[in-house]
């Protein structure tokens, strides 16, 4: 009887939704809709992809005569997308939930630097340094020391230091508040694989991200001045705890060229990463001829540590290479009619609000994108919504599969990572 009652009421928000969109929508606009914006000059207009081919996994692109071929690329799981117009150019197993690694932090920064001017200045103490992982990477933070909340940061981006991570989270409102705020923030997104465990990436059970949801938290995370300061620094400053400071430097092989790996040109960093279950992960992004692409790596299964920026800079490449030559898979924007199993169930635990400012403009320039009316694209969503709830009733809010995560395992970070 519950069940029945319950459905019963979403269907009856949906139709009423749907019905409130169809009464205010203008009568002629279906008569007398408006002229569809023309194309970028010398610029061909890419096709629209199926909504659900980024979901069937595997390889997917849609090369174009004289397109280059894809190259080589041995992660489990990667993905090439403009960060300009979030268009999806290639990618293989995009949504396959793999542990992130200090990738991870890049979600964390997205949620925590607002909250916090950069001069803002604190004393750390010895409770907000308690926890840190085993074999953790670490900047060097002092307990007793005062830093600049603009110090803590390069710490972040440059070192990946967990030590900085653990104080600006409990200036955040403590570890666990501070992943649960970082899921919502996930979910405002669109990045529905990512489920936080430790906001610093180390290793720990059920935590996992995708190769789509780390380029959509690097491509977020270009669009405010501070990230992508930090990220693309190559080196900065740090204050030593007896009135010194000494030299940082970005982990970041394609930014700082070491360790024999040489610096991509137009690089503006992002965030790469480390741990013993997660090997090792990137998310870069570069700049050339005025545009703009991000790509992620996870997990090379072929070559040594320094791979994944090898594969970063073959996805880079053709990236650059395959400009209007190739019709996107997808896009970082896209409303996503297939749901996760375990990023539902963190969901529920962690309700969001509904987004306003930009995050609302979403749903409109979807639908403009696809040429659909605001009233077809609302009539859609509450299909979804209703197929959502019968199907968490059937399937249950347990978590995991395929891909699911394994047995807890200690993250370890080489220096750096």
């Amino acid at each position: 009887m519950e069940i029945g009652l319950r459905f019963r009421a979403v269907a009856s928000v949906c139709a009423l939704c749907a019905a409130g969109v169809l009464a205010l929508a203008p009568p002629a606009a279906a008569a007398d809709p408006a002229p569809a914006r023309p194309s970028a000059p010398g610029r061909q207009k890419a096709t629209v992809p199926p909504p659900d081919l980024l979901e069937k996994g595997g390889t997917q692109v849609r090369l174009r005569a004289g397109a280059p071929a894809l190259p080589e690329v041995s992660a489990l799981s990667w993905l090439v997308a403009d960060a300009d117009t979030g268009e999806v150019l290639a990618a293989h197993d995009a949504h396959r939930r793999l542990p992130p690694a200090s990738t991870l932090k890049t979600l964390f920064a997205l949620t925590v630097l607002p909250a916090f001017p950069a001069g803002v200045r604190h004393t750390v103490s010895a409770r907000e340094l308690a926890g840190i992982g085993e074999g953790s990477s670490l900047v060097g933070v002092v307990e007793g020391h005062t830093y600049r909340v603009a110090d803590l940061w390069y710490g972040v981006f440059l070192n990946s230091g967990n030590d900085a991570v653990r104080v600006l989270a409990a200036l955040n409102g403590g570890w666990e508040h501070t992943a649960r705020q970082m899921e919502r923030k996930a979910r405002s997104l669109g990045a529905l694989d990512t489920t936080v465990v430790s906001p610093d990436g180390y290793d720990a059970e059920g935590q996992v991200s995708s190769a789509y949801d780390l380029a959509v938290f690097g491509r977020a995370g270009l669009r405010d001045p501070d990230f992508t300061r930090y990220c693309s620094t190559a080196y900065a400053s740090f204050p030593g705890h007896d009135g010194t400071t000494y030299r940082i430097a970005n982990t970041n092989r394609l930014l700082t060229g070491a360790d024999g790996v040489e610096p991509y040109p137009g690089l503006l960093g992002i965030k790469n990463g480390y741990t013993s279950k997660a090997g090792n992960t990137l998310i870069a992004a570069a700049r050339r001829g005025g545009r703009t692409l991000v790509v992620t790596v996870m997990n090379p299964q072929k070559g040594n540590g320094l791979t994944v920026y090898e594969e970063a800079r073959k996805l880079l490449d053709w990236g650059f290479e395959a400009a209007g030559h190739a019709d996107p898979v997808g896009s970082l924007d896209a409303l996503r009619p297939v749901s996760h199993a375990g990023a539902e169930a963190s969901a529920a635990k962690s309700p969001t609000a509904p987004p306003s400012g930009p995050d609302r403009a979403v749903g409109s320039t979807v639908a403009s994108a696809l040429g659909v009316s605001a009233g077809t694209l609302l009539l859609g969503l509450a299909g979804v919504t209703a197929r959502r709830y019968m199907r968490s009733r059937r399937d249950g809010d347990g978590t995991g599969g395929s891909d699911g995560p394994g047995l807890r395992t200690h993250g370890v970070h080489r220096p750096g990572g």
